[in-house]
């Protein structure tokens, strides 16, 4: 896309020259965001249809959650595990009471929190199951995204995040997800004495935003109880809301053993993740056997109690709910105008292109019409607002997907 600005260009080209080049973003520079909006070097405003990947569930700049940085920041902002603080029993017991867990591992970043579900199922099978050490499997799903560290990637089955990265961390076992797999025969069968954990999105949101069928939700929930094995639920871009569930599972009647949570947690200021769920397996750490010197400081702390003050209210669940049902139903209405389909739940959509159109191509023709949305696997629109966004700016992100669409 041509840029008419020079500054753009300019700061474009220097991200270019000393950024690594990991990513391939839109071409548009942004200076300042406030709810769903953003606005760029040139002060030209774009409604923001990604969210920051879930991250900004509450929108930019929450004024609930800025007044909980501002304060923290004015107090302390770390002091490292060595020390008890203020904030992480109170933060780690109100996270437990909103998710009706029991414990909480706080770490940064969603792909820490995933490394350590998988440390900690691996030590539990180990301790408590009687798996001997160094043999302990878990399962996963094709189609998984679970973060880029070396150990998530092992069990990716996307070849852009695998090729010439190995050698890869061995102890997964792939099946395939709900929709290819409904009768979870291929889990059942790979289930061994040595599983420890199954590892799940419940909607598979790299992959399309993809929603698993109930029956085999609750079918894996059956396996693993029966086989005395962790479910594992990867909630960090599902969870907090985003489907119009506090947890995504919820809406199956499922409960998982271990939970991963990040994005949101941090309310898009901090980095803030953590693994929450049964005491007596995230109990198996003791002391110097895994940690984080940032992981639970003061202000990521401060930070995720607001964020959780705005979940008590079940306001932004009850919003991506009915707000969702809209969403879904104005991109239902371009099925057969260049959309082949739409999946998803809540405030969260897959938006598949039909007619050769590229989600690159839409995603700079949407740019080009004020709004922000980013391509996933090709040819699939993943839409994902903030939650503060209106009807009105639903209906306005639709119209131009149409308009793009109509060429």
């Amino acid at each position: 896309m041509t840029l008419t600005s020079s500054l753009s260009a300019d700061l474009i080209a220097r991200d270019e020259r000393w950024s690594a080049h990991n990513y391939h973003p839109l071409p548009v520079v942004i200076a300042e965001a406030e709810g769903a909006w953003v606005t760029d070097v040139e002060g030209r405003r774009y409604l923001d249809f990604l969210a920051g990947y879930s991250a900004l569930n509450f929108g930019h700049r929450h004024p609930a959650l800025v007044e909980a940085a501002v304060t923290q920041l004015g107090r302390v902002t770390l002091t490292s595990r060595a020390f008890h603080h203020d904030q992480l029993g109170a933060f780690c017991h109100e996270l437990a009471e909103l998710t009706g867990t029991e414990m909480v591992l706080p770490m940064n970043s969603g792909a820490e929190a995933v490394e350590s579900a998988v440390k900690v199922a691996r030590k539990w099978a180990h301790q408590v199951k009687g798996v001997p050490d160094g043999t302990a499997e878990i399962i996963v799903m094709a189609d998984n995204f679970h973060g880029r560290t070396t150990t998530v990637i092992s069990f990716s089955t996307d070849s852009s995040a695998r090729a010439e990265f190995g050698p890869f961390t061995p102890g997964f076992v792939t099946v395939p997800y709900g929709p290819d797999d409904p009768q979870a025969l291929a889990l059942e069968a790979a289930i061994t004495p040595r599983t420890a954990a199954v590892l799940l999105e419940p909607v598979q949101g790299e992959a399309g935003v993809v929603v698993p069928p109930t029956p085999w939700l609750r079918r894996v929930r059956e396996l693993c109880t029966a086989n005395d094995v962790l479910l594992i639920a990867d909630e960090i871009q599902s969870g907090l809301a985003r489907t119009g569930d506090l947890l995504a599972l919820d809406d199956s009647g499922v409960r998982a053993d271990l939970y991963t949570l990040g994005k949101a947690l941090g309310g898009g200021i901090v980095p803030v993740s953590a693994v929450v769920g049964r005491a007596d397996v995230l109990g198996v750490l003791k002391p110097g056997e895994h940690g984080s010197t940032f992981g639970g400081n003061p202000l990521a702390c401060a930070v995720g109690r607001a964020v959780v003050e705005l979940l008590r209210t079940g306001e932004f669940q009850a919003r991506s709910t009915e707000l969702g049902a809209h969403l879904h139903g104005r991109l239902g209405e371009l099925v057969g105008h260049g959309v082949a389909r739409v999946r998803g739940r809540g405030l969260w959509a897959g938006v598949d292109l039909a007619d050769g159109v590229s989600g690159r191509a839409a995603s700079e023709g949407l740019m080009a019409r004020g709004v922000l949305c980013k391509e996933t696997h090709g040819a699939t629109l993943r839409m994902a607002p903030p939650l503060v966004v209106t009807t009105a700016e639903l209906d306005s992100a639709v119209d131009a997907l149409a308009d793009v669409l109509a060429g």
